[in-house]
């Protein structure tokens, strides 16, 4: 057995794929058991949004870690020009700012990390539903990993408000199923946007003569371009993905981005991209 197949069947299986089936199944049951329309539906909404909660602490430390650097960055670049000779003593001077800001750099790719099995849980279980058609076979897999015999399933309804959720729009046929990439795409566009720090006038004075003074505008030009990319190219790419993939998956990431964009706004009312940097 490689790494990858013991990570896959001791730690990834029991620890984030099985909870996460679970967790599924029974809001499934309990929505069915109410008689509540489109049961598989909801089901996926709140299992969205649960994961989201407990997501919430580490996406709540990344946003303040980036508000934090954003802060820094007129201080950081004045160190960069002040000590440009001296890399040694440009990381020591940039991990003082940090210690006395109390900041950790390498904290915001804490939620990143976190958050990469449980999307890869959450993408498999919806798989084994969607992807497969939720066969007898697939539904009787899934009843041998469930904690209970009270949550056994014998069928899945996907249908949610007219739409397939097991369906694809390029397989669908039908105009209104192409409203949900348009709408993943835009949703996604909303999410970066107001995620994405636009890059500040720092404190360091430039001379159109001078090279070092011309380094860090480079350095904006550079960022200001991988933003403007990120803005525009991610959500077409998740446009296609929701496009090209079961109606349940895009019900799933558009919960999760709309979920993303009220904390984010709740956190921080004033979007990055309106801060200005102190001169």
């Amino acid at each position: 057995m490689n790494p990858f197949q013991w990570f896959g069947t001791y730690i990834f299986t029991p620890i984030f794929y099985h909870p996460i089936l679970n967790l599924l199944v029974l809001f499934y049951k309990v929505f069915h058991f109410i008689r509540l329309p489109g049961d598989f539906g909801f089901a996926i909404i709140i299992l969205t949004v649960f994961v989201r909660l407990l997501l919430h602490p580490f996406f709540k430390q990344q946003i303040e870690s980036a508000k934090k650097l954003q802060d820094l960055k007129p201080h950081l670049d004045r160190l960069s020009e002040k000590h440009k000779k001296d890399p040694k003593r440009l990381q020591q001077e940039q991990l003082k700012l940090y210690q006395a800001a109390g900041i950790n750099p390498a904290s915001g790719c804490l939620f990143m990390i976190i958050q990469i099995p449980i999307f890869l849980a959450l993408y498999n279980t919806l798989s084994s539903f969607l992807l497969t058609g939720g066969s007898a076979k697939v539904i009787a897999e899934i009843n041998k990993v469930l904690y209970s015999p009270y949550l056994k399933i014998q069928t899945i309804n996907p249908w949610f408000f007219g739409y397939n959720l097991a369906l694809s729009p390029a397989k669908s046929g039908l105009w209104y199923y192409w409203l949900v990439p348009v709408i993943t795409a835009f949703l996604q566009y909303l999410q970066v946007q107001v995620a994405t720090p636009q890059t500040t006038t720092s404190g360091v004075k430039k001379s159109d003569s001078s090279s070092s003074a011309k380094a860090p505008e480079d350095k904006e030009d550079f960022q200001k371009a991988m933003n403007t990319q990120m803005k525009f190219i991610f959500p077409l790419m998740i446009g296609w993905f929701s496009y090209t993939l079961p109606i349940g998956l895009s019900l799933y990431w558009n919960i999760f981005s709309i979920f993303s964009i009220i904390q984010y706004r709740k956190i921080n009312p004033k979007p990055l991209y309106e801060q200005k940097g102190n001169n």
